[in-house]
């Protein structure tokens, strides 16, 4: 079966923005950097080529790759393209971005679906605020939603209203100020499903009324140790059931997910993901996937 409803299927349709229409060059990552609360600049010439590396590691799993275009007013942001709509079966959710810089975003995915003939569902208008970081498929039909500072409660409301006339529930899951409005923590920095049953999990930040419905729902996990949270090992994409794409330097949650059986793939990160804070989920907007 083919669905959007999933976080672990066998991609088959995703989007993508290259480091090259995203950083576009290195004056434009010096630039805007800082004020994004990137780590450090990231390096132009190393970032196209572990953009590329990806990239070839989601076609090796043969998935037909879409682009998002280059667009000059969006920022370094914009490479995290999970970030500004949400895929259903009824078509995409355009969000409203959390963080003000990233506002260009969503509009700008949403004349690129059009060009590509994929409906819009509906988007998340201001006030509310929604950003797809915050959202997981837990089956096809609950979508857990993080109660973020980039995701509010008028933006849950939306997301309800939109979903419930498909059969959709939203689990909306409160999650901790930590870092603060300033540090960008979603909820799918504390979940990434893998499988129907097998999620990679950082539960020391985890609500507990949440952890407890994923062990009710059947979830086992692969707990994320403390010294691989902030290298994202938490943040894993799934290419397949039990397939997953991995940021390197995570040796530990590496170890875990092979004893879960799954097969693990890294990619090096230094540039595209380390330093502004985005993994593989974040990089990618799947939007068909069969289960």
């Amino acid at each position: 079966m083919q669905t959007c409803h999933s976080e672990y299927g066998i991609i088959k349709t995703i989007f993508i923005k290259k480091a090259l229409d995203a950083f576009r060059d290195q004056e434009k990552i010096d630039a805007e950097w800082k004020t994004l609360n990137f780590l450090s600049a990231p390096d132009f010439k190393v970032a196209l080529t572990e953009s590329a590396e990806f990239e070839k590691h989601i076609r090796d799993n043969g998935a037909e790759v879409k682009f998002f275009p280059s667009e000059e007013v969006l920022s370094l942001d914009s490479i995290y393209c999970r970030d500004a709509s949400i895929a259903t079966d009824a078509g995409m959710i355009i969000c409203n971005m959390g963080k003000p810089a990233r506002s260009g975003e969503p509009s700008a995915c949403a004349k690129e679906y059009a060009k590509n003939a994929i409906k819009i569902l509906g988007e998340i208008k201001s006030p509310g605020k929604v950003e797809g970081g915050d959202v997981a498929w837990l089956d096809t039909q609950t979508l857990a939603v993080g109660r973020t500072y980039r995701t509010n409660a008028e933006g849950v409301r939306q997301l309800r209203e939109m979903l419930a006339p498909i059969g959709v529930s939203v689990l909306e899951v409160q999650l901790p100020h930590y870092k603060g409005p300033g540090d960008v923590f979603h909820l799918m920095s504390i979940l990434s499903p893998v499988d129907k049953d097998l999620a990679v999990v950082y539960s020391p930040l985890m609500p507990i009324v949440f952890r407890e419905e994923l062990i009710n729902r059947g979830y086992r996990f692969v707990e994320v140790p403390e010294s691989e949270f902030d290298t994202m090992g938490c943040n894993v994409l799934a290419l397949a059931p039990r397939k997953c794409l991995m940021v390197k330097g995570n040796p530990k949650t590496k170890e875990q997910l092979h004893a879960a059986g799954c097969e693990v793939i890294e990619y090096d990160g230094q540039e595209i993901s380390y330093k502004g804070g985005g993994g593989p989920t974040c990089l990618t907007r799947p939007v068909f996937r069969e289960i």
